[in-house]
């Protein structure tokens, strides 16, 4: 079993494609398992993934019902360790990524590097993600998902929430590390850099709204609206707050 699968998804972005499979193989460190899973692209995209299929231990392209529903069928066909979620676009920061990140998968559920944001000019900024995970930081952040190494085992019961568009992602974090008191790691290390040429004013909109709606789903009213209002929960790591709440509010 290979340390690390890697999981990249796609759909007609057969540019952003390649650039995401070059940083893959052009890592120095070679043990992971790579998947594709494309959504039926009509681009170039199965030309681009056949010129690099020595490389690629699985790859399927077919329809599927959305970004979280492609990320499930990689999950279903990886059989690493640690999981990490590229997309088409996103690429690996440099080429010793995986060579300097394996050491550190070494037993923690979840273990998170730093992530670049592009911008569509050439610029952008790396966002350094906090040590410590506090109640405050999840209901403004989320963990940056490129940068991020899942145990495959957390999928074991729980997959993403297929109906959701945006916020499976940070759902899955919220459910694992706040309800289920998985173990975390920061590492101080640029993973990837995150293409944000996608993002627009519509899915801020449709993320506010989706978060809304997974806060309803796991907590109570009372829950939600104590933990949202009350400043001093907001600087305590999240198992903290949740055991405190589940003690108030029984």
């Amino acid at each position: 079993m290979k340390q690390i699968s890697i999981i990249t998804i796609n759909y007609n972005n057969a540019s952003g494609l390649e650039k995401t499979i070059r940083s893959v193989v052009e890592q120095t460190y070679n043990e992971y398992e790579y998947i594709i899973i494309d959504g039926a692209s009509s681009d170039k995209s199965k030309e681009v993934v056949q010129g690099y299929q020595q490389y690629i231990d699985f790859w399927c392209s077919e329809k599927d019902s959305g970004i979280y529903n492609a990320m499930n069928k990689g999950i279903q066909r990886a059989s690493g360790e640690y999981l990490l979620f590229l997309n088409s676009g996103d690429i690996l920061s440099d080429s010793a990524v995986l060579s300097d990140i394996h050491s550190f998968l070494s037993g923690e559920d979840i273990v998170y590097g730093d992530l670049f944001f592009m911008e569509a000019n050439g610029g952008g900024a790396v966002f350094v993600y906090p040590d410590v995970l506090t109640v405050g930081y999840f209901l403004e952040r989320s963990l940056g998902h490129p940068a991020t190494f899942i145990k495959r085992e957390l999928f074991q019961s729980y997959l993403y929430t297929e109906s959701l568009r945006i916020v499976s992602d940070w759902e899955f974090f919220v459910k694992k590390i706040i309800l289920e008191g998985c173990s975390y790691r920061h590492v101080k290390r640029t993973i990837s850099n995150f293409d944000t040429s996608g993002v627009s004013s519509l899915s801020a909109e449709e993320c506010i709204r989706e978060r809304e709606q997974v806060l309803d789903h796991l907590f109570s009213p009372v829950l939600r609206k104590y933990f949202q209002e009350a400043e001093q929960l907001k600087k305590l790591p999240l198992l903290d707050v949740f055991l405190r709440l589940s003690k108030t509010h029984r």
